[in-house]
């Protein structure tokens, strides 16, 4: 009988070298020697390689080197080119995007410009590895579920830092690059637009967010109970019904009433997942472009009640 295995527990078997699927011949080979880590496989697979990196990919490193480097370069200027300042203030470090009277033009790079540059590397760089990811699913005879979902993230990216500033015509309203004035800017942003709390494109964001946080840890917490009955190999439990997904089926008709199947709570998941930045997005958009003040608007259609006056 085997020894019962859990999220604790959990055994790490070695079998031979994954080398992966056969690629089509215009492709580059897979490169490096592959080997297996311990700690890797206490999160996930043990093996670590061979990579494939391709054109695509090499691009998109590049342009992210860029951009890092002339991120943390005028971080690093900003405290007189102090290495141990700039650890101890990495977090409230930042670089800003240009003046208001700037407008969308570009700026000297002292005043903005670099930000410009480092907005225009970076976003390659992340459109590149969103190609790089949609080749490579084409490549495998694979889905592109994963490319798609990328896409509603980078579509927040995208509204946050280029979109919208360029329909109200500023760089400014842009976000700056860093931690804390990161969320600096974005209790800035709420407050100069009357709460962003009652935009309800913010509100549908949060409850996709905390949705799919519930979504995921319920099927993930699902399966792990039934790790005992091979509930991990979902693919198998799915063309080969077994115990597992028996009785996870049944643990959810008897606790929630109805029963999702290990296919179609991923496309609950997923669909949860990417309408949160989706609807966030299209949140922001609207912020300053059509409404000037979320609290007039939530009072106007009767989301929020009007504010009380004393006699």
């Amino acid at each position: 009988m085997a020894e019962y295995q859990n999220i604790f527990t959990r055994v790490q078997v070695h079998g031979p070298y994954d080398m992966g699927v056969p690629l089509p011949r215009r492709d580059e080979p897979r490169r490096g020697q592959p080997w297996m880590s311990y700690w890797m496989g206490k999160i996930g697979d043990a093996q670590i390689g061979p990579v494939y990196l391709g054109t695509l990919g090499l691009m998109s490193i590049v342009c992210g080197v860029i951009a890092i480097e002339i991120i943390g370069l005028n971080m690093l200027a900003s405290v007189n080119w102090n290495p141990l300042e700039f650890v101890r203030r990495l977090a409230y470090l930042s670089l800003d995007p240009p003046a208001r009277r700037y407008g969308l033009s570009f700026p000297p790079l002292a005043q903005g410009g670099w930000w410009l540059l480092a907005g225009f590397f970076l976003t390659m760089s992340i459109l590149l590895w969103w190609a790089r990811m949609y080749v490579r699913a084409r490549a495998l005879g694979m889905g592109t579920h994963v490319a798609w979902a990328f896409a509603a993230a980078i579509w927040l990216y995208l509204v946050l830092g280029f979109i919208r500033p360029l329909m109200m015509g500023n760089f400014s309203e842009a976000v700056p690059f860093g931690i804390f004035p990161h969320l600096d800017w974005t209790n800035s942003f709420s407050l100069n637009y009357g709460n962003l709390f009652y935009n309800p494109f913010h509100m549908l964001s949060i409850a996709f967010l905390y949705g799919s946080a519930l979504l995921f840890a319920m099927h993930g917490a699902t399966i792990l109970a039934v790790s005992r009955y091979g509930g991990e190999r979902e693919i198998e439990q799915i063309t080969d019904r077994g115990t597992a997904s028996e009785r996870a089926a049944l643990f959810w008709r008897w606790t929630m009433g109805w029963n999702a199947t290990m296919e179609s709570i991923h496309r609950w998941a997923w669909w949860f997942a990417v309408l949160c930045p989706l609807t966030g997005g299209i949140g922001i958009l609207l912020t300053g472009t059509a409404v000037d003040n979320w609290y007039d608007w939530a009072v106007k259609h009767a989301v929020a009640p009007a504010a009380y006056t004393p006699n």
